[in-house]
């Protein structure tokens, strides 16, 4: 198993108790020089918080254990294609690669719908790496919108 695989397990054993806790299945972690920083599953429900999407609660977690927002040279794995708000975010921290996993036909800002990695308005640039694990990520959001909707 290679490291991308590795981290992106992790992350999906995150979505996994996310949808246990009936959020969205989606889970996120920032590693730099193999070492996990900060991990995340979506939690605007439970926290009452539009913000919390599992991006923004890695990258928070992230950023408070080295006292430092800016996560430069790191690595964000997350189960699903970001939003526009958690790209932004990524992009504010310095985020040096994205992986991902399912693309979000609805909402991605990496492929599918903005493509904001090629934008060249912002001031730093990432490498994405794309549909690592996808069809887990998938599987898990098509088990939990099946069962919501009985």
């Amino acid at each position: 198993m290679n490291d991308d695989q590795h981290w992106m397990q992790q992350a999906l054993a995150l979505a996994a108790q996310a949808a246990e806790a009936g959020e969205v299945p989606v889970g996120a972690v920032v590693v730099r020089d193999g070492e996990l920083l900060g991990a995340g599953f979506n939690r605007p429900i439970s926290g009452a918080d539009p913000t919390a999407h599992a991006e923004i609660v890695a990258l928070r977690a992230a950023a408070a254990r080295l006292g430092n927002y800016r996560l430069t040279g790191a690595t964000l794995y997350v189960t699903i294609e970001p939003c526009t708000m958690c790209f932004g975010a990524l992009m504010h921290a310095r985020i040096g690669r994205l992986v991902y996993g399912a693309t979000e036909p609805r909402a991605g800002v990496c492929e599918s719908q903005l493509q904001l990695p090629a934008a060249e308005f912002y001031n730093h640039r990432l490498a994405v790496t794309a549909g690592v694990m996808a069809e887990h990520s998938a599987a898990l959001l098509r088990q939990f919108f099946r069962a919501r909707r009985g």
